[in-house]
């Protein structure tokens, strides 16, 4: 039983977000076009670290949301307990021994909370989780929390589309850029840019970093933290690392193949230069140095080789809480943007999907509306 208060709906954007909302409302019975300017998947989501986790400090509201999320994966992964795409293998976190190191008031807070977590000195990092170097550890110990995982998105939104088409959903992805049109003060719909338009009683705005430059082109107003990502994947490699690695230096998480996914904020700010016409330069001495730093925390020090780069904007709001739900000054627009993609994928789609199925607002969503920053 269901109470949809629209017949159709269109969403810009092949991510995650838009991808797992289409899922949502397509299940409600509602019609839905997802339109997106190459194959799903071609931006954030396609180079994510993609860590299911709720580590350190926010918000109550968006760790109560991101728990929602990764509540939404253990069912999954129930469905599919022997897949090697999302795996709940925990996550280990240090920090530099220096006057910043916040490993004693992280751990104290999480237990606070009661997420799980485990205080460890470097030489009982071996006995709770295998592969890694523990001589990297800095003196004030890791934490390591046994109920996070890891995702690998390019194959869950594959497997969605699927259920997707399955329910009658419509994925057009030739056609370039869309927009979103307003007229009479409503958005009514989008059109491609080939001149192709689409209408639709709601229209779902999940674009990633461009989220904040499609709002302003109607005149509202969303904060915008923006940086520029970059997610190196190795080629395969015999390795016992299972868990998530969030390190000074590098973030390293495990990936299908026996591969690797790793980024790292300074490798991001020396190594890509952005073009006049959009597109990047690559410093390949500083990809190489990621390499380095991974290889230095992982047992062994195995030598890892590039497979692949991935580099665009990682779409982070300006208060870097999510922004989900109605723009209240245009009826039907709706916008999906956050940090975090990952974690929140499955439960922002499927409560975004009763916002605009329904007309109603979710408690859940409350602190997240778009109009904060007005």
């Amino acid at each position: 039983m269901t109470d949809k208060t629209i017949s159709s709906a269109v969403i810009i954007g092949a991510g995650i977000f838009g991808v797992s909302t289409g899922v949502q409302l397509a299940r409600r019975g509602i019609r839905v076009t997802i339109l997106n300017d190459g194959p799903a998947a071609n931006g954030a989501s396609g180079r994510s670290l993609s860590w299911l986790n709720s580590a350190r400090m926010r918000s109550e509201p968006y760790h109560r949301l991101r728990m929602a999320g990764i509540d939404r994966y253990r069912t999954l992964f129930a469905q599919y307990p022997d897949t090697d795409w999302l795996r709940f293998d925990g996550g280990l976190t240090w920090d530099a021994d220096d006057a910043g190191n916040e490993i004693a008031a992280a751990y104290r807070h999480e237990v606070s909370l009661g997420y799980d977590a485990r205080h460890l000195a470097a030489e009982e990092v071996a006995g709770i989780t295998p592969g890694l170097d523990a001589r990297a550890i800095t003196p004030q110990g890791a934490i390591f929390n046994p109920g996070e995982g890891w995702v690998d998105l390019p194959v869950l939104i594959d497997l969605l589309l699927q259920e997707f088409s399955a329910l009658g959903g419509v994925l057009v992805t030739d056609q370039g850029a869309a927009r979103v049109v307003v007229e009479g003060g409503r958005a009514i719909g989008a059109q491609t840019a080939n001149g192709d338009r689409f209408e639709a009683d709601a229209v779902v705005v999940a674009t990633g970093s461009a989220v904040p430059k499609m709002v302003a082109e109607s005149g509202e107003t969303i904060g915008d933290g923006t940086p520029i990502a970059l997610l190196v994947q190795t080629k395969p490699v015999a390795h016992p690392l299972r868990a998530v690695l969030n390190t000074p230096r590098v973030a390293v998480r495990p990936a299908p193949g026996g591969t690797f996914s790793l980024d790292a904020d300074w490798a991001a700010d020396e190594g890509v230069t952005l073009r006049p016409d959009g597109s990047y330069d690559i410093d390949e001495t500083v990809v190489e140095a990621l390499l380095a730093e991974a290889a230095k925390v992982m047992e062994g020090n195995p030598k890892l080789e590039i497979a692949a780069v991935g580099v665009g904007g990682k779409p982070i709001p300006g208060d870097g809480e999510p922004v989900i739900g109605a723009l209240k000054a245009i009826p039907g627009y709706y916008v999906a943007f956050s940090h975090s993609g990952a974690t929140l994928g499955l439960i922002l789609g499927e409560l975004l999907a009763y916002e605009v199925a329904t007309g109603r607002e979710h408690p859940m969503l409350a602190t997240f509306r778009p109009e904060r920053f007005g």
